[in-house]
């Protein structure tokens, strides 16, 4: 039931908050209602559908979405990965209808991409990352099947997928006539099907990067139409770099070039198209990251032949250090030199591992003495690390920025939606690479954030299981520090079923702490670890009778009875141990092993303790063990009656229980108060629990109310109200908690069977 919250130490917001850019505000604000009800619709699909012969799904007869919210509907199960052969069948038939098709690393056949996809009147298709069920012939082929789509169907993205190992050199685009954008990078795709490709009437941008092309020349049949064409990576050319450029001399009409090389090859391709003067006349945008050779003069004097021009790639080459390049002013600059050039490098090579750990690389430097928080800079990390959880250079830079990002009071500032996000995608890089020690160890230290474990939704109880393994492991004392900070903060989030299965997983947990307990109470240090590992131990013991139980298995009871004996004058280690030992002495079965007589006498000592908390727990303890009754009391019947009349008289002399006055910790249930309030034959015990009651009822009316009214912990207080023989201090405490309740119901309501209770009570 008592539970500690670890206050101390809570971060100041930070003075200054940097990004207002509309993308960022958007995660600061509600998500729309469109939002929220496709969530839950992906969320419970079956729910909302019936199931064909085939095991594929259908919505409900009644069930329409407008085009718009069908596009949407498919990109969130793309984006949650969720597109097998039995969710995409939802998309078969005339329920929705689809336009901009997002089918991302869907797990489907041939046969059921065609029956969901191929009869809508689609305008864009992004098919990247398929399964390998299925090829680039199947989609194509698919989508050849529609004469609207062949004549429509304008931007296609075929980005990773496999080709026919039966026919690998089966031609299949030419039957897209409409095809205006198609992307095919990573997938083998050689000089004859570029061929194929650059004949299309409409083909505008091409996207040929890491295939196996080996000769461009094809490219000049579509001259006088192509303007965008990217083709870094292109590690099977055999070109010479005169005929290279001849070719792009044609391209008059192109507007973006890519040629960048994440592999850092020798080509000397970019340097010597930087010094030719009489190409790429309308040229916007030019990428040369990862190229040799590349300096700042030729850089410059190439942009201004070309006014035109508006971003240049230079990251992981010599360029990019002068003012002109800077990327400050209207020519964008993605490159590592400043935090301009980084953020544009992480928007513009999102998709890209090689060029993202560099810019992570070159990020972590620029935010290691960040004071200003950045949400926006955040969202680019978030974005890096989704798109590649299985790069261990990438997750690595990533956690480390994440860190620098909101550590200390920079987490205050951010968007709750980010920090989501950004500890979600950290606790899935702890689980991928278990055995890296610095990137778990960033993890950890970016979790700590007591704004992020109080504030932030996210999955605790995995990371609960994931700090519990860690600090089983570690010996290093930085570490141990970290992680039972976070586990006892942690334990206050954890349902008692989720406490319990932690525990039960985990059972060495309890004993790893309380040999941290030893260890520092035989060395008499009273450090921060000490305070968290108490903590740790007091929060996961609430409510968790399995924990209470390896407590008192891993002699616990005597350890504890040291700390108190050790630390006597120290109010904040005897109210962290008190407390704990309040929760065990919850659980009726352990009675038996707190009734020592050294711990009895060291407990009735504190009843009276100038320090109300330590007096609290001290109370409650006694308490407890007193309201199992005579039978159960197995020390001297003359020390039960002297502890009953010194608790009776140690409340009396504690002060009205306003919430100015003490503070104690919070409770998840006043479950174990109600027993305690029917002692009838023990007044002191019903007014601790009374006074315990009416101490959170007037510190949180709403929750405690509640509470009370929703666990029908009223009709033990109606009891003793209408009990003539009831202590007058527990009934003045009786009738302010009730006071309480009444003016809670008045703003809430009075629930219908409190209504019953009362009516009951009444007559």
């Amino acid at each position: 039931m008592v539970r500690f919250l670890h206050i101390q130490n809570r971060p100041r917001a930070p003075l200054t908050v940097g990004g207002d850019c509309p993308a960022v505000q958007a995660e600061a604000s509600p998500y729309s209602l469109v939002d929220i009800c496709l969530n839950a619709l992906v969320a419970d699909l079956e729910k909302f559908c019936v199931e064909r012969p085939d095991g594929s799904l259908c919505l409900k007869e009644s069930a329409r979405l407008p085009q718009e919210v069908a596009d949407r509907l498919l990109q969130t199960m793309a984006y949650r990965e969720l597109l097998n052969d039995g969710t995409v069948g939802i998309f078969q038939g005339n329920q929705m209808r689809l336009k901009q098709a997002c089918i991302r690393k869907a797990k489907i056949s041939a046969q059921s991409f065609k029956k969901a996809f191929c009869h809508h009147k689609l305008v864009e298709l992004d098919a990247a990352g398929i399964n390998d069920a299925i090829t680039v012939a199947d989609v194509v082929s698919g989508l050849g099947s529609s004469t609207w789509i062949q004549n429509n169907l304008q931007c296609l993205v075929l980005d990773s997928l496999t080709v026919s190992s039966t026919n690998p050199y089966e031609r299949c685009f030419s039957q897209l006539s409409g095809l205006r954008s198609l992307s095919i990078t990573n997938v083998l795709f050689h000089d004859e099907d570029l061929a194929e490709v650059a004949s299309l009437p409409k083909l505008e941008s091409l996207d040929i990067s890491n295939t196996s092309v080996t000769d461009i020349t094809a490219l000049l049949s579509c001259k006088n139409r192509l303007k965008s064409l990217t083709m870094h990576s292109l590690k099977c050319l055999k070109m010479s770099t005169p005929k290279f450029l001849d070719v792009i001399r044609e391209l008059k009409h192109l507007v973006h070039l890519d040629i960048s090389d994440e592999q850092h090859s020798t080509s000397d391709i970019p340097f010597r198209l930087l010094q030719q003067k009489d190409l790429l006349p309308n040229l916007v945008s030019l990428d040369i990251s990862g190229s040799k050779y590349i300096t700042d003069e030729a850089v410059e004097a190439f942009v201004k032949q070309r006014p035109r021009i508006q971003f240049v790639g230079l990251l992981c080459t010599e360029a990019g250090y002068t003012e002109f390049l800077s990327g400050e002013g209207t020519l964008k600059v993605a490159g590592g030199e400043n935090e301009t050039q980084i953020l544009e490098a992480l928007k513009r090579y999102s998709e890209r591992a090689c060029f993202v750990k560099e810019a992570f690389f070159h990020l972590f430097t620029q935010t290691c003495f960040m004071k200003i928080t950045k949400p926006e800079i955040l969202k680019l990390v978030i974005t890096g690390m989704r798109n590649h959880p299985s790069d261990l250079a990438v997750q690595l830079t990533a956690s480390a920025c994440a860190l620098n990002l909101t550590r200390q009071g920079l987490a205050a500032g951010m968007p709750v939606r980010l920090l989501s996000s950004v500890i979600q995608l950290l606790l899935k890089a702890m689980e991928t690479f278990p055995e890296q020690q610095q990137l778990q160890k960033n993890c950890l230290l970016s979790l700590s954030s007591v704004r992020i474990l109080q504030d932030v939704p996210f999955n605790r109880f995995a990371a609960a299981k994931f700090v519990v393994q860690w600090l089983c492991n570690q010996e290093n004392q930085h570490i141990q520090r970290i992680a039972v900070n976070i586990i006892s903060i942690l334990a206050l989030k954890l349902s008692d079923e989720q406490a319990a299965q932690l525990t039960a997983e985990f059972y060495i947990v309890v004993g790893k702490l309380l040999e941290i307990v030893e260890q520092k109470t035989n060395q008499n240090e009273l450090d921060t670890t000490f305070h968290f590992t108490l903590s740790a131990l007091w929060n996961l013991t609430d409510e968790s009778p399995m924990t209470c139980r390896h407590f008192i298995e891993n002699k616990g009871l005597e350890l504890f009875i040291r700390v108190l004996e050790t630390f006597s004058s120290d109010s904040s280690i005897q109210h962290k141990v008190l407390g704990l030992l309040n929760n065990v002495a919850e659980v009726r079965e352990l009675h038996s092993k707190l009734m020592q007589k050294d711990f009895i006498d060291h407990v009735n000592e504190l009843l009276n303790s100038g320090e109300v908390e330590v007096g609290y727990f001290s109370a409650g303890i006694v308490a407890n063990l007193l309201s199992r009754g005579e039978q159960a009391w197995t020390l001297s019947q003359m020390l039960r009656r002297s502890l009953i009349e010194k608790l009776h008289s140690a409340l009396l002399k504690w002060p009205t229980p306003e919430c100015k006055m003490v503070a104690l910790p919070a409770y998840r249930s006043l479950r174990p108060f109600y027993p305690l309030l029917d002692c009838f034959a023990l007044p002191g015990v019903q007014i601790w629990a009374g006074w315990a009651i009416l101490h959170v009822c007037c510190k949180t009316p709403a929750r405690y109310c509640s509470m009370l009214i929703e666990e029908n912990g009223l009709q033990h207080l109606y009891n003793i109200k209408e009990n003539d023989q009831s202590d007058p201090n527990l009934q003045c405490l009786t009738t302010e908690i009730l006071m309480y309740v009444d003016t809670h119901m008045k703003y809430y309501g009075k629930p219908k069977h409190l209504k019953e209770l009362q009516t009951k009570s009444n007559g």
